[in-house]
């Protein structure tokens, strides 16, 4: 390499033959150099932030966690350069050329890949390496207004991730600038307000009674009146919450 760091890389990708051909693709630069590949989107969020690449190549749709995915978890302002990989999906695509994000169309044809990694080459040889960033944010909210809702979340546990599924969750608790997900039996605090978690939430499915707590309505067992227009909402699991009566019209969608 003649003293000249590589760019790292990582290949995200749980379709073992399309991982492979990015990897021997990969294998014929010299300047690029593989350091982690993962097979799924939880694993991936690992690898990103223990081995920090210069570079990942991350399919979109891999079953959990998708791209989409890794991409909120580890955030835009942390994320590496990012080349997608994608079978034909035209809403993706569209959303990646309006937004400047470079993606790679399965199956992959080398000399696509070679435009790709110049682009690296020039990204990385850029003074303003905050652009990226910015069309990363713009494409994450636009997947976000498409996506109608979350369906899962990525919690740490030890050290390592694990995925909860929407369905699964008790009940939410807000904990400072934190929220707690309650699920049988456990719990896993997440960052991110009551607000903004409410409104990716499917409103037939969660609902808030209390500033402090949002319920999955299949979780609830029982409602009895309490003081001052409060009411007792008792989960399935035997915990008791406040329905303070700000939101006593959530009532109507237990009918």
């Amino acid at each position: 390499m003649n003293g000249i760091t590589p760019i790292r890389a990582l290949v995200a990708d749980d379709e073992a033959f399309a991982r492979q051909r990015i990897l021997q693709l990969l294998q014929r630069e010299p300047d690029f150099k593989v350091v982690s590949e993962c097979a799924h989107g939880g694993e991936a969020v690992e690898a990103i932030r223990e081995f920090k690449p210069d570079v990942v190549f991350l399919d979109i749709q891999m079953p959990e966690l998708d791209g989409f995915g890794v991409l909120e978890a580890i955030g835009p302002d942390k994320m590496p350069m990012t080349i997608f990989a994608t079978a034909f999906d035209q809403h993706a695509i569209h959303a990646f050329e309006v937004h400047a994000v470079d993606y790679l169309l399965k199956p992959i044809d080398p000399d696509r890949m070679a435009k790709a990694l110049d682009r690296v080459r020039a990204m990385r040889r850029s003074s303003t390496p905050n652009s990226f960033l910015l069309q990363l944010e713009s494409l994450l909210a636009t997947v976000n207004q498409s996506d109608a809702h979350l369906t899962r979340f990525l919690v740490k546990k030890d050290e390592h991730h694990v995925i909860v599924k929407a369905v699964d969750i008790q009940w939410i608790e807000a904990e400072n600038n934190h929220i707690r997900l309650h699920v049988e039996g456990t719990s896993h605090l997440l960052r991110m307000s009551m607000a903004a978690l409410l409104s990716r939430l499917d409103p037939k499915q969660f609902r808030r009674i209390h500033r402090s707590s949002i319920v999955n309505l299949d979780q609830i067992h029982e409602v009895h009146p309490w003081f001052n227009g409060d009411h007792v909402v008792i989960m399935k699991d035997g915990t008791r919450l406040t329905m303070s009566r700000t939101y006593h019209d959530q009532l109507k969608e237990l009918a």
